[in-house]
């Protein structure tokens, strides 16, 4: 049975790496001992280092924040992990980022597959997230297996990068349907409809999205600063990618700048 790690154990990684641990040994790290607590209670054992992790482990997924987090990760893990293993890089950052380290990888024999995810922590903890990833044919059927015990919709969408493009379009169409969504119900406030009366009328008509039914239920936008801030750094990759005007963004912005999102750090 394959040996895997797990960095990353936030609200999207930790009912990722707790569905790895249900169907093989498990292996963890974490800045902070309290993270990982809960995880160790299950049976995780729990690394001393990231190299120590990337040194027992066949298989290794990254849910970090950031580019630079990824990075610094890396950074530790590659030089200890062996020819043959896979690095599964689940954080949603700039595809040029995962082209690199696919790079510094193959170099030393290691898969890398980036593989982003869709569906929140309800989805992982269902087993039914969306996974799409950017990697090799080999990579991917490597990776497979470890893949399918978190996710249930799982594409192979070209080379490392692929993925990253494909999770950062998904993220800012939601930022802009979200933003629509905004200006629709600030519109019928407008002209006298009752908000309650309308979203309700929304949901069961042509005019609803997944966008639409989440910013219905908030109170006000600020309400959604947190995964307005994960949507904001997601519409600023958008930005730094495209090479045409960005409507997407152009949608999201009105509500990102009413959670009160838009001037923290991309």
């Amino acid at each position: 049975m394959a040996e895997l790690g797990f960095v990353g154990l936030g609200s999207q990684g930790a009912p990722i790496a707790a569905r790895m641990l249900a169907d093989h040994p498990l292996t963890i790290w974490a800045r902070r001992p309290e993270a990982a607590a809960a995880l160790a209670g299950k049976g995780a054992r729990v690394a001393a280092s990231l190299a120590q992790l990337g040194a027992i482990c066949d298989h290794v997924g990254i849910c970090v924040v950031n580019d630079a987090d990824v990075i610094e990760v890396c950074d530790q893990l590659l030089p200890a992990m062996r020819s043959g293993s896979v690095l599964a890089i689940h954080s949603t950052i700039l595809p040029q980022t995962c082209e690199a380290l696919a790079v510094r990888a193959a170099d030393q024999g290691v898969l890398l597959l980036d593989a982003p995810v869709s569906g929140g922590a309800p989805a992982a903890e269902a087993g039914t997230l969306t996974v799409m990833c950017g990697g090799s044919e080999a990579a991917f059927a490597k990776a497979l297996p470890v893949l399918q015990t978190f996710g249930s919709k799982i594409m192979l969408l070209g080379p490392a990068g692929a993925g990253q493009r494909a999770k950062i379009i998904n993220n800012a169409l939601l930022a802009a349907n979200m933003g629509l969504a905004h200006a629709a119900l600030d519109i019928a406030a407008s002209l006298d409809v009752d908000r309650a009366a309308i979203a309700d009328l929304i949901r069961h008509s042509s005019g609803r999205s997944f966008g639409f039914d989440v910013y219905a239920r908030l109170p006000e936008p600020s309400a959604f600063a947190h995964g307005g801030a994960l949507l904001f750094k997601d519409v600023n990759l958008l930005g730094a990618i495209a090479d045409h005007d960005n409507a997407l963004a152009t949608a999201a912005m009105p509500f990102l700048d009413a959670a009160g999102v838009t001037k923290e750090a991309p």
